[in-house]
């Protein structure tokens, strides 16, 4: 069995920092890529930012870039998740994610490409 557990979610200000951190333990797996999505009240769970591997590939959503930085450590499997200028509408659970299996997309953004999940970390930035 594979486990993702993050940490290092929190109330913030507008404007303010929070540094997401995401572990994989378990079992060996082939770990392709990992990625951070997040999940409002009453909307879909959505990308945020991802990263391949293979090549030190990253991608963010246009919501988010500028702003975040994904980084991480493929031998620790561990991803983490810089957020600055933090604003009222990022507040959602946080999610991270992996993925086992090649993709011909760098870094998918679709969450059914990812098949282990966290348990989510509330991020709420108040205005």
């Amino acid at each position: 069995q594979v486990q993702l557990v993050e940490i290092g979610g929190g109330l913030v200000q507008t404007g303010g920092s929070l540094r997401l951190s995401c572990a994989a333990s378990g079992r060996t797996f082939s770990n392709y890529g990992m990625a951070w999505f997040r999940q409002a009240p009453g909307k879909e769970r959505e990308f945020v930012a991802g990263t391949r591997w293979r090549g030190g590939n990253t991608y963010y959503a246009d919501s988010v870039k500028g702003r975040f930085t994904i980084s991480g450590d493929n031998a620790k499997n561990t991803v983490y998740l810089q957020m600055n200028s933090l604003k009222p509408e990022d507040t959602a659970v946080y999610y991270c994610a992996a993925r086992t299996q090649p993709s011909a997309v760098l870094v998918p953004t679709t969450p059914s490409r990812y098949d282990y999940w966290g348990q989510g970390t509330q991020v709420t930035v108040s205005s």
